[in-house]
């Protein structure tokens, strides 16, 4: 990212004579400043990110965002000062990354996605939050019934597969109410203990430090008569999609609460310095009956922020960030090599 310096270079008089060789050692911006994003994302994120206010608006801020061809190699393209979803850094080391890939396969199993959140055990005056008790399944599905009356799980149990690849089979939700249909189910899977919340989650867009909340329809609570009265694996659609917005609905206050901004803030924090992301969500729902047990039940990288309220905002913002500050740090690096004639005036008298 390049700006227009309008600064003056504070320099003594008897360097005035050394001030061209000084200059060229300073990053020589254009008169207007441009950040080029290069991003390779699905044809289906592509539409759905690329909202026209936010092209408006980037193009408005002096960013400009560039496909990146992928049969192509990288070298041959940009330059590009921030790239979306793509391993660019090894051989482009002045290029930032959203996100490093080794961090994004993090998430891609919901056993290790979750574990961050169990490991950084988060109590506080304004709540705890935890995750569902939960167990892996990966062998034959006759084994599950067992491995569930071990592992002390109570039914119903929410099923979902255990890798996300981001195809729809991944986002397959079911939910279990005996032990007979759990031998029909197909693994590799995640089971996770059913908790009411009020048929209401919390999503949780995180932007850099930049954090946004909104409420969705979940799964409806499940009383002890619908438990005994249903039979069988009931499988949902994905619950939390667009047209599943609760902010405008007609809601108990104690269903509709939104969990503390400082909790949410320190969940936020914590999640971005352990899995080294930037760009994701999380999915998170009250136990119902109180005001502050909450629960992590997904993780999602790179979501849908065009359902985030302000996201074209938000992400422009961000954005631009990441590249004034990697600008401020070449102009001080820049600064700092800069030769000094009296040091090496004495130097070259040894």
């Amino acid at each position: 990212m390049r700006f227009d310096l309008g600064i003056p270079v504070p320099w003594s008089d008897e360097d005035k004579e050394n001030e061209q060789v000084h200059l060229m050692s300073l990053p020589h911006p254009p008169p207007q400043q441009r950040l080029i994003v290069g991003y390779a994302l699905t044809s289906k994120k592509v539409k759905s990110f690329f909202q026209p206010k936010l092209e408006r608006l980037a193009r408005k801020k002096g960013i400009i965002f560039v496909a990146i061809d992928q049969s192509r190699s990288l070298l041959d393209q940009g330059p590009f000062d921030i790239v979306l979803h793509k391993d660019y850094r090894e051989e482009n080391p002045g290029v930032t990354v959203l996100d490093p890939p080794i961090s994004i396969q993090h998430l891609h199993n919901r056993q290790s996605m979750l574990q961050v959140v169990v490991d950084l055990n988060l109590s506080d005056s304004y709540g705890k939050v935890g995750v569902p008790k939960q167990l892996v399944i990966s062998k034959e599905p006759s084994s599950i019934p067992e491995a569930v009356r071990k592992a002390r799980l109570g039914l119903p149990l929410v099923v979902k597969p255990l890798l996300v690849d981001g195809s729809a089979k991944s986002h397959e939700l079911s939910l279990a109410y005996d032990e007979f249909s759990l031998s029909m189910l197909d693994p590799p899977l995640v089971l996770q203990e059913f908790i009411n919340h009020g048929g209401i989650l919390f999503k949780v867009y995180i932007v850099g430090e930049a954090v946004k909340v909104v409420r969705r329809f979940s799964l409806p609570d499940v009383d002890k008569r619908e438990q005994l009265s249903n039979k069988g694996a009931f499988r949902f659609p994905r619950v939390s999609c667009a047209a599943a917005s609760a902010d405008d609905a007609d809601l108990d206050p104690s269903i509709a609460e939104l969990p503390p901004r400082p909790l949410l803030e320190k969940l936020a924090k914590e999640l971005r310095n352990r899995l080294g992301l930037r760009l994701f969500n999380i999915d998170i729902i009250r136990e119902r009956g109180t005001r502050d047990r909450f629960y992590v039940i997904d993780i999602n990288y790179f979501p849908g922020y065009s359902k985030m309220p302000e996201y074209e905002h938000i992400f422009t913002d961000f954005l631009l960030g990441i590249g004034q500050s990697k600008y401020r740090r070449r102009l001080s690096s820049s600064r700092t090599s800069r030769p000094n004639p009296k040091t090496d005036e004495i130097a070259s008298s040894f």
